[in-house]
């Protein structure tokens, strides 16, 4: 279990399935008795490749706001089959299509609560970027998102989490660690 504002090792985990992402209750008996006195301790990543789970006691700060509301999902299906038509516009040349960036409301995980951000679509239109108004406390890849007309409780679709939160968030870890490294001139 290591820290996912310093790299230090904090804990020893007994398996990463055993944790989810924005989990807090539980994560004290992994922990070593001082770092559990720094809590309240969230999990706020997991690397599977090197059997780590990341976790912060400072989860509600500014540093992982872009992990809690910016994320890629994949697989989405539309109800209608195809994308609602205000999610493209047609280009004049020919069949192709340009996504537009639009406003949706959205349900992440099981629950009642409906949150807003905004849905762009890429490529082929089976997965796009989300950006929330709001932090969400438990993004993990794997969850569905569903999405509904602003405003409205008509359904349009829905996509999944992709895989590729978790590796920007490590991605930008690695970077973050990086940068106090060389800032501080000690070499890990």
């Amino acid at each position: 279990v290591v820290d996912a504002l310093d790299g230090e090792t904090i804990g020893r985990h007994n398996g990463l399935w055993y944790h989810t992402v924005g989990q807090r209750k539980g994560i004290g008996k992994v922990l070593n008795p001082l770092a559990t006195a720094k809590g309240p301790w969230y999990v706020v990543a997991k690397d599977q490749k090197r059997d780590i789970v990341y976790v912060s006691n400072r989860y509600e700060e500014e540093d992982f706001a872009r992990a809690r509301s910016e994320f890629e999902v994949e697989d989405v299906k539309w109800i209608s089959d195809e994308p609602p038509a205000a999610l493209c516009q047609s280009l004049a040349d020919g069949p192709e299509k340009r996504w537009k960036e639009v406003r949706v409301d959205m349900k992440i995980r099981h629950g009642p609560r409906i949150v807003q951000g905004t849905l762009l679509l890429k490529e082929d239109g089976s997965t796009g970027n989300i950006t929330l108004e709001k932090k969400d406390g438990g993004l993990a890849p794997g969850q569905y998102v569903v999405f509904y007309e602003l405003g409205t409780d008509e359904c349009l679709g829905a996509g999944v989490i992709s895989e590729k939160h978790w590796a920007q968030f490590l991605q930008n870890y690695e970077e973050l660690l990086a940068g106090k490294v060389k800032e501080s001139g000690v070499v890990a």
